[in-house]
């Protein structure tokens, strides 16, 4: 997490292989898993439960956008990978290791 001292707060920066980390309070999320493209991970099992639904659909809507273009939705901030269809199996063991170390 870096300051930016231009007036606009708290700027998010997610290396995509290093274990994720809560922005506010820097410490390590307990619901993560590494996989060969990057981290799996989710704040809490209904975040977890939002990530597998997405990705096990085998249709998916568009994405709802604001006055601004800005996309709406959680699952339209998931990295590339994970939105593929060719990952699907990859990204859903991982959210079963996710469960299973519960």
């Amino acid at each position: 997490m870096a300051k930016d001292w231009s007036g606009g707060g708290v700027v998010l920066h997610r290396d995509r292989n290093a274990p994720a980390t809560d922005p506010y309070f820097d410490v390590r999320l307990w619901l993560q898993t590494e996989t060969r493209h990057g981290w799996v991970w989710a704040y809490n099992l209904e975040h977890l439960g939002l990530i597998r639904r997405f990705v096990q659909a085998s249709l998916r809507e568009g994405i709802y956008r604001n006055d601004h273009g800005r996309r709406m939705s959680v699952v339209a901030r998931l990295p590339a990978w994970m939105q593929q269809a060719k990952n699907r199996d990859e990204v859903l063991r991982a959210i079963a290791r996710i469960h299973a170390s519960l």
